[in-house]
């Protein structure tokens, strides 16, 4: 019964978030993404706060090697990008000595959010992309409180 519960709830929070999602216009799969850090990185406000604020900075990360290539690029031509990509991917392992920074993985999560979505490099597009991550975060948080709830009421009776 415990599964079936479990079930129900991811169901219905997942749909509840989609349905959003859609209604709301934001990629859904950017939502998604915020989603599976939350289990990935550790399941708790500290640990999702930390990770969601690295996958913001892996967006902004995107921005600069963007910015840093077309920059680069007048004067290297069309090696601006891998160059600019080569500084800014290679600061992460000095960036990742930091204690609250050292998550490789979130960090590529935001320039996969960017470079996925390839948005206009200004604040409201970038906050646009932020808005759906923290609903995920959000929303896999809710999930996972109703779910451990449900888990330990069934697990007394």
């Amino acid at each position: 019964m415990k599964t079936f519960q479990t079930a129900i709830l991811f169901g219905l929070f997942g749909a509840i978030a989609a349905s959003i999602s859609f209604a709301a216009q934001w990629p859904i799969w950017v939502m998604f993404i915020a989603w599976v850090s939350y289990y990935i990185f550790g399941r708790n406000i500290k640990n999702s706060a930390l990770s969601f604020i690295q996958i913001i900075l892996g967006l902004f990360m995107g921005v600069l090697i963007q910015l840093g290539g077309l920059f680069l690029s007048t004067y290297i031509g069309e090696f601006g990008i891998p160059v600019s990509i080569f500084i800014f991917i290679g600061s992460l392992a000095y960036i990742s000595k930091i204690k609250t920074l050292s998550s490789i993985p979130a960090w590529f999560l935001g320039l996969i959010v960017f470079f996925g979505i390839h948005p206009k490099i200004e604040i409201i597009s970038l906050l646009e992309l932020i808005v759906p991550l923290l609903f995920g975060f959000v929303f896999a948080f809710l999930n996972d409180t109703a779910v451990h709830k449900i888990q330990h009421k069934t697990a007394k009776q």
